[in-house]
């Protein structure tokens, strides 16, 4: 019986860690979440080796781990007529015809406000 005890103990300790990592849904104008968009649209143009500069249409799910400020997100961006260097990409026109591309990705940010440090967990991208 004494055996039970610790047993029964530890994976209960084990459960809440393994719940506490679950997502949940949040608003979309939650702190630090509007910011972690704007980086990962900024480390998707980054490390895309497209020429042209892709912009934010549409923000999916909008969620964080709980106790933690890790954000997961999914998001929808175009391709614009824009090079990556040019200034005021939120305006610039998308591109048309042949041309245009649109990705759709899911992103999994950690902000530690803090030190306005940003770090990029997972990113996964599926061109439409």
């Amino acid at each position: 019986m004494s055996l039970k005890v610790p047993l029964l103990l530890g994976l209960l300790l084990l459960g809440l860690h393994v719940c506490s990592w679950n997502f949940e849904n949040i608003s979309k104008s939650t702190s630090y979440f509007g910011i972690c968009v704007e980086f990962a649209v900024f480390h998707f143009n980054q490390h895309e080796p497209d020429e042209y500069a892709y912009k934010l249409l549409w923000v999916g799910r909008s969620q964080h781990k709980k106790w933690s400020l890790i954000y997961l997100m999914d998001l929808e961006l175009g391709r614009t007529i824009c090079k990556k260097q040019d200034e005021d990409i939120d305006n610039c026109p998308l591109q048309e015809g042949p041309e245009k591309k649109t990705v759709k990705c899911t992103f999994i940010v950690d902000v530690q406000p803090w030190s306005t440090q940003f770090n990029l967990l997972n990113s996964t991208c599926d061109q439409k």
